[in-house]
C-alpha cells in the first residue's frame, strides 16, 4: 500500500502551510554554491504544487522569503530575487494549465521593482481560476503583520471609525494579509529544525505542526503525503475534550 493510498480524501488539510528550508545546506552537502540549492529546490516547489492540485488541496501557502532574509548577503538576496523572476515566468502557464490561482502575502513594497510587476502580473493573469490558491509569503514575518494590523486598528480609532471595545479576533484576523485565507490546518517545515521562524503567528494557533529532517530540495511528493498521513492521526480538539469532537 502506497502513502497517497492511505490518505482519507474526506480528512484532508484545507489549508497547508510549508517552511521550504534547508537549500543551502543541501547544496553545501552536494559541494555547490548556496544558490544552487536554492535552484534545485524551484523543482521540489513544482512537485509539492503538482501533488496538492492532484489532492485537491484548497490553499497552499510557501514561505518563500522571509523579512529577515533581506539581512543575508546581497549577492544571495539578488540571486534569490532573480530565481523568483525567472520562476514566475516560466511557471506562470503550467500554473494556468492546473487552474491555480496566486495570492502574495508580506511587505511587497520591499521587492525589487522587476518581481513587484511580474508577480502582480501574474496574480491578475491567473485570478479567475477556481483551483488550489497557492500564496506565496514574500518578504513577509508574522510579527511585521502584527504590527502593521495593530497600526490600522490604532489609526481607525484615532479618527473615531472604530470603538476600541469593538476588537475582537475576527477584526484583528480581517487586518492581517491573510484577512481571505483560511487558517493552517497544518504547517510542515522541511531541514530539520523545530520553529516556526515568525511564520503565521496569530494564523497558526491550532496548526498541526509537522517538522522532517529532509532538506527542501530533496521533498516532493511522497513527503507530502507522509505529512498529511501525520496530519490524519492527530485529533483536532480546538480546546474542545475527544468527546465533544466525535
Amino acid at each position: 500500500m502506497t502513502l497517497k493510498t492511505q490518505i482519507d480524501p474526506q480528512k484532508l488539510p484545507r489549508h497547508i502551510a510549508i517552511i521550504m528550508d534547508g537549500n543551502g545546506r543541501w547544496a553545501k552537502l552536494h559541494g555547490k554554491p548556496r544558490s544552487y540549492g536554492h535552484q534545485y529546490g524551484v523543482e521540489s516547489v513544482r512537485k509539492v504544487i503538482e501533488a496538492a492540485v492532484d489532492l485537491k488541496i484548497e490553499y497552499l501557502t510557501l514561505y518563500t522569503f522571509s523579512s529577515e532574509n533581506w539581512n543575508r548577503p546581497d549577492e544571495e538576496v539578488q540571486a534569490l530575487m532573480g530565481l523568483l523572476v525567472h520562476a514566475i515566468e516560466h511557471e506562470k502557464a503550467n500554473l494556468n494549465k492546473n487552474n491555480i490561482r496566486m495570492k502574495v502575502i508580506g511587505d511587497t513594497e520591499r521587492l525589487f521593482p522587476e518581481v513587484r510587476e511580474k508577480l502582480f502580473n501574474c496574480i491578475d493573469d491567473l485570478s479567475q481560476n477556481t483551483g488550489l490558491t497557492l500564496v506565496l509569503a514574500l518578504s513577509y514575518s508574522s510579527r511585521w503583520e502584527i504590527l502593521n494590523a495593530a497600526q490600522k486598528i490604532a489609526t481607525l480609532a484615532k479618527e473615531e471609525k472604530l470603538d476600541p471595545s469593538e476588537i475582537d479576533e475576527s477584526l484583528f484576523s480581517q487586518m492581517l494579509t491573510t484577512k481571505e485565507i483560511p487558517d493552517p490546518d497544518l504547517m510542515i517545515r522541511t531541514g530539520g529544525e523545530i520553529r516556526i521562524s515568525n511564520f503565521l503567528l496569530w494564523q497558526a494557533a491550532y496548526t498541526e505542526l509537522y517538522f522532517t529532517d529532509e532538506f527542501w530540495p530533496d521533498f516532493n511528493a511522497e513527503s507530502l503525503y507522509k505529512a498529511i498521513c501525520f496530519y490524519q492521526t492527530r485529533e483536532r480538539r480546538f480546546g474542545k475534550t475527544s468527546e465533544q469532537v466525535k
